[in-house]
């Protein structure tokens, strides 16, 4: 009677004070219906995720950097977290040292390791760290759910276990995250003259911001050789030609704005991922909650997929980053406004303050789309209701690469990429996942 007096005021606390994705993420509820008197496991992730979701959503930034790395470590810190329960020939297997400059894990005092208390732990520690800018009652909630869980499962478990799995997964998202501070994201915003000249970036409407994160592209990878032979060629040459292919390219992207039809303006409201939105990894992050609900998928897979979809996130976006300041091209709505002399046009998404070439939500998008492949595998007939909560209705896809070539094309009817430049961020993202598995599943 105890554990199921304790899971509905859990339930309770949670109803009154912590948001859900189902509605506003300022007043709504955040509901956790565990299966009483039963915990499923991979529910204590999920609720993680569900908050690292909103924790991201109400962060300030002004690109996906800081927010995937997030997600990327976070993962890994879960699936090391359940590490030594997970067995050698688990398709749920990749090893840990493969990692770039990973390091040892703690030692376990005991053979004893609950991994649900020791998730909780570790991403308990690393929403903490990751997020020092949270509101007050943010950080709160960081610390409720931690709480909360932490009672819940210790009706599941003697108090020895539970005490060496919590020290375990917190003394592991310690490990992990001194780790990831030493990627170089701390320079990833060092002091940058953009080029000048035609045919390079300049700073856009309506902020006029300074490039940002010039360097991001210089991190280190989280898997070694990931990034190799996946940069796109360059772009086609400049040119003010109206003949010329670059004129048509950016021709391309203002008819569209001019004959948007319902359905397109719709696509690139609901990948607009920001003002309202989750983010643009975040979205993804909530993809993958989804599947694990629908699937009903173990502890170990969950923490697997988690961290497998940020390891090719990260690494894809160190590949997009880098080949963004090797080619510095300008934006589709400068040249519209100064070349075409169309200078009243504005896209219908706001432009970001980076280069244009490659797409990075393409790239992102079909990065992890691969890794759900493998995972969950093809012709996966999916609905998405990330955006339920403001009323959008959800969006069905045959399969994960659908779910990425619309959010690709969706920056395009939006006006602030070029059909190419989501094309070759397609590819890129695509060659990044595969190094990712390709090294990952050798044993």
């Amino acid at each position: 009677m105890k554990g199921k007096l304790e899971i509905f005021s859990f339930t309770l606390f949670l109803i009154l004070q912590i948001s859900d994705l189902t509605a506003s993420p300022k007043n709504a509820e955040f509901h956790i219906r565990f299966r009483d008197p039963v915990v499923n496991h991979a529910e204590i992730l999920d609720q993680w995720m569900k908050l690292q979701i909103r924790l991201m959503s109400q962060t300030q930034a002004n690109f996906n950097g800081p927010f995937i790395r997030i997600y990327a470590y976070s993962g890994i810190a879960a699936y090391a977290a359940i590490y030594p329960l997970i067995e050698k020939k688990s398709p749920n297997k990749f090893l840990l040292e493969k990692l770039n400059d990973f390091p040892a894990l703690p030692e376990l005092k005991s053979t004893k390791l609950y991994g649900p208390a020791s998730i909780n732990a570790a991403l308990a520690y690393m929403n903490k760290v990751m997020f020092p800018m949270a509101s007050r009652k943010n950080k709160l909630y960081i610390d409720s759910l931690e709480n909360s869980l932490e009672k819940i499962l210790a009706n599941q478990t003697d108090e020895e276990t539970l005490i060496n799995s919590i020290e375990f997964g917190r003394k592991t998202a310690l490990i992990i995250f001194h780790w990831a501070e030493t990627d170089g994201y701390k320079n990833g915003n060092d002091a940058y003259s953009a080029p000048s000249g035609r045919g390079n970036w300049q700073p856009t409407a309506p902020s006029f911001a300074n490039a940002v994160a010039p360097y991001w592209g210089r991190l280190r990878t989280i898997v070694p050789g990931s990034i190799t032979n996946t940069e796109p060629p360059p772009p086609p040459e400049y040119s003010e030609d109206s003949t010329s292919f670059f004129y048509s390219m950016v021709k391309q992207v203002y008819d569209y704005s001019n004959k948007i039809s319902p359905a397109q303006k719709e696509i690139a409201i609901y990948w607009k991922d920001i003002n309202p939105g989750v983010t643009a990894p975040g979205h993804w992050l909530n993809i993958l909650r989804q599947l694990m609900i629908s699937e009903n998928t173990s502890l170990e897979k969950s923490a697997f997929a988690y961290a497998l979809t940020g390891i090719a996130l990260n690494d894809t976006w160190i590949s997009s980053w880098k080949t963004r300041y090797t080619y510095n091209l300008l934006r589709p709505v400068t040249y519209v406004q100064t070349v075409m002399g169309q200078k009243d046009w504005v896209p219908a998404i706001p432009t970001p303050p980076h280069p244009e070439y490659p797409g990075g939500h393409a790239a992102l998008s079909s990065s992890v789309a691969e890794v759900l492949t493998a995972i969950f595998g093809d012709h996966y007939l999916f609905t998405d209701r990330t955006y339920e909560y403001i009323g959008y209705p959800a969006r069905t896809y045959p399969d994960f690469r659908s779910i990425a070539n619309e959010a690709a094309i969706s920056k395009v009817y939006g006006g602030i990429h070029y059909l190419l430049s989501v094309d070759v961020g397609l590819d890129q993202g695509r060659k990044v996942a595969e190094n990712v598995l390709r090294s990952l599943s050798k044993r």
